[in-house]
């Protein structure tokens, strides 16, 4: 009630204001007489009682306090949500964890969750960045076309094993989509069914393109939910993995020197792509839109003869995109869509597969250590993922804390790229899958 009365009484004073400084005042037709005169074609202000608390029910404030709902979801969720968007943004200025993700989600979710602002509502600009660009599936695309045009195959084409580090990191999607069936059976609350698990699972591929086109695909109404879980994880990589690959390996194993990889030709990596598509053409076609777009983007890098094209791709047109992504998908952290037991669910799976995913690629790298006489630094499975480049990284910061002189980078740029086309094949399975069971 204090909070009320002090609303009025602001409000008194605004419109007060305004009445001696802005507006002619509205006089009497005769002195002494207490009634108004209408002068033709014009109209007196409503009665002051309505103008007070029609003005504060329109401020912002108001409405996280009293929302027309009745719902705390709506008012002072809506004011959690706020400070979720700035703890992303925390995050990327203050700690520059990945900024270029977090910096546009962020303050996507800020400006998704401000009362009576109609931004993301249907006609705001947030609502047709969303419905153009991220429900069809387009940004998703046009980045694994510019994610392409930014890659070099040539470290997995020089060491393929490096190849089989990144398979058996997508093992946490397909676990994980296991997970969300059985967290529905034990949760009240909770309901996916198998494609919504089929698109949660695919967080695990730490992948954050991939994961918005499946769910727009498969289950739409859970796309905000996983694109921001996704996308989280991936720029909370430093954080989450190291504290995996040191539990699954020894000091002696994290300063494994691996040998100088062998130089690849410009023409294997020219018939690379063209070979990659050509086996999804005949084997998962499902899966060539996001295949289909990230080959034709590295075609461009190493083919030579497109170099404008390459270079608009590698730049301009993917930090355009970018930018509208993340905008996008922080509209999608409003509070009505992201406070529920649903999206607490697919945050706490998509950490379960990322750290299944992280743990399988080095737990590959000890079994084929076993097997051969070249050893391989199992901190390079870890990278499997396929959070471009970021995982390599958090490889490369981890070796060195064990062994200074050991650079693993582009070695674990293998498994890294591996990664990549491992989500998409898996993501192209599920919408098979999709297909046959629909």
């Amino acid at each position: 009630m204090i909070i009320k009365k002090i609303f009025i009484i602001l409000s008194i004073v605004t419109i007060l204001a305004q009445a001696l400084f802005i507006m002619p005042a509205a006089t009497p037709a005769f002195a002494g007489d207490s009634r108004q005169t209408q002068a033709p074609g014009r109209s007196f202000l409503p009665p002051m009682i309505e103008i007070v608390h029609s003005f504060g029910a329109s401020t912002g404030l108001y409405n996280f306090l009293f929302p027309a709902s009745k719902s705390w979801v709506d008012g002072l969720g809506r004011l959690a949500m706020v400070g979720v968007g700035l703890l992303l943004l925390y995050l990327a200025i203050a700690r520059q964890f990945e900024p270029l993700l977090l910096v546009p989600i962020g303050f996507g979710a800020i400006l998704a969750n401000i009362p009576l602002s109609g931004i993301s509502d249907p006609g705001g600009i947030l609502y047709y960045i969303y419905i153009i660009g991220i429900k069809t599936g387009v940004f998703p695309l046009l980045v694994f076309m510019g994610v392409g045009a930014m890659t070099d195959f040539g470290p997995m084409l020089a060491n393929p094993k490096t190849a089989i580090l990144g398979a058996a990191a997508q093992i946490g999607i397909f676990t994980t989509l296991i997970g969300a069936l059985v967290l529905t059976e034990i949760v009240p609350g909770i309901h996916f069914d198998l494609f919504d698990a089929s698109a949660i699972g695919i967080i695990g591929g730490a992948d954050g393109p991939t994961a918005i086109f499946l769910s727009s695909q498969m289950s739409p109404r859970l796309l905000g939910s996983i694109a921001v879980a996704a996308y989280s994880y991936m720029a909370l990589v430093p954080l989450i993995q190291p504290p995996i690959m040191r539990a699954l390996t020894t000091a002696d194993e994290r300063r494994i020197r691996m040998t100088q990889m062998r130089h690849v030709g410009k023409i294997e990596k020219i018939v690379f792509p063209l070979l990659a598509v050509g086996l999804c053409m005949f084997l998962l076609p499902s899966a060539v839109p996001l295949i289909g777009f990230f080959m034709f983007g590295n075609l461009m890098r190493e083919c030579g003869v497109v170099e404008r094209l390459s270079k608009t791709t590698q730049n301009s047109l993917i930090n355009i995109v970018t930018i509208l992504l993340g905008v996008g998908v922080g509209s999608q952290l409003s509070s009505a869509q992201f406070l529920n037991f649903a999206t607490l669910g697919i945050l706490f799976l998509g950490a379960v597969a990322f750290s299944i995913g992280t743990a399988f690629g080095v737990i590959m790298a000890k079994i084929i250590n076993i097997f051969s006489n070249t050893k391989i630094n199992p901190l390079i499975g870890s990278a499997g993922v396929s959070a471009v480049p970021m995982a390599a990284r958090v490889s490369q910061k981890v070796g060195m804390d064990a062994d200074p002189q050991n650079m693993l980078l582009m070695h674990a740029m293998g498994p890294n790229v591996a990664g990549v086309i491992g989500s998409t094949v898996a993501a192209g399975v599920l919408l098979t899958l999709q297909t046959i069971a629909g």
